[in-house]
């Protein structure tokens, strides 16, 4: 398999040339490759020729979004537009990463893929959906999967964010208990991207979140316990953390098209936290 893995130097990115040694893994990111010039990319499949397109890049700082709007819309939606079209120039198959942002939050059930996303109150979200619109129209052999909540090896993470903040020089932390989310290893999904690629007649849209859901508190306190830091948590809720992009109060995401189409289920976000910090933070 040769790979083309856009947003190499990302988290996601870097653990995907990481883990798929036995393929051809062609990693693509600034400056050499941007995903926003139409001709360059185009030039830039064509030539490399890849079985798929992982296309991970894409602005993901939240609240950096909400006051760069415009160059959130060129990254997520055109940028996405681009790296469709050149898919569907040269007859490449498309894996495009998104997120839980696409859904406003307010469910009061996990989100499947069949529920309908709005973008959500964020710029992020909303430019993320325009992104996955543009996959859709573009390219007819597009998978697109949605992600929240991850972290993975080299950071940046909330693992490693909460790992520096419990350095024994805070008593207590505050940490938000009124978000729900799925937990998700970037190890996880690197593993069932894997198993995607090896089917080339999947399509459509997947949820690749770790199994089980937590709130942020109880995050922080599963990667403590793991890590053996005596870090005493104190729960808030988010209107005690304002920030400039709203945060969906529900992130989970059910994987209803995993089971579907006969995919063994993602492994429970405990699981997947234990493994991840056996392996970045042994000792």
């Amino acid at each position: 398999m040769k790979i083309l893995v856009t947003g190499g130097k990302g988290m996601l990115g870097r653990t995907l040339c990481r883990s798929w040694q036995d393929w051809e893994v062609v990693p693509a990111d600034l400056p050499e490759a941007d995903i926003t010039d139409k001709v360059k990319f185009h030039d830039l499949v064509a030539s490399v020729c890849p079985d798929a397109v992982i296309h991970c890049a894409a602005m993901t700082a939240v609240d950096k979004c909400e006051c760069a709007v415009e160059q959130a819309y060129l990254l997520n939606e055109t940028g996405s537009a681009n790296v469709a079209s050149a898919c569907a120039a040269n007859r490449v198959r498309l894996i495009a990463i998104s997120t839980d942002y696409v859904f406003d939050g307010r469910a009061e059930h996990p989100y499947d893929e069949f529920d309908q996303p709005n973008g959500g109150d964020t710029v992020y979200g909303k430019s993320k959906f325009a992104g996955e619109e543009a996959v859709r129209r573009a390219v007819v052999d597009h998978v697109i999967c949605r992600i929240s909540w991850l972290y993975g090896p080299g950071g940046p993470s909330f693992v490693h964010t909460m790992l520096q903040l419990a350095d024994g020089s805070r008593p207590e932390l505050k940490v938000v208990a009124d978000q729900i989310g799925n937990p998700t290893s970037t190890l996880a999904v690197a593993a069932k991207l894997r198993e995607i690629v090896l089917r080339p007649e999947v399509r459509g849209t997947l949820h690749l979140t770790c199994e089980g859901e937590a709130s942020w508190a109880e995050f922080a306190a599963e990667i403590f316990r793991l890590a053996g830091r005596n870090q005493r948590i104190v729960p808030c809720s988010t209107e005690e953390f304002p920030r400039p992009a709203p945060r969906p109060k529900n992130s989970r995401l059910t994987k209803l098209r995993l089971k579907e189409l006969g995919f063994a289920p993602m492994p429970h976000w405990q699981d997947a936290l234990a493994e991840f910090m056996k392996e970045e933070f042994p000792g």
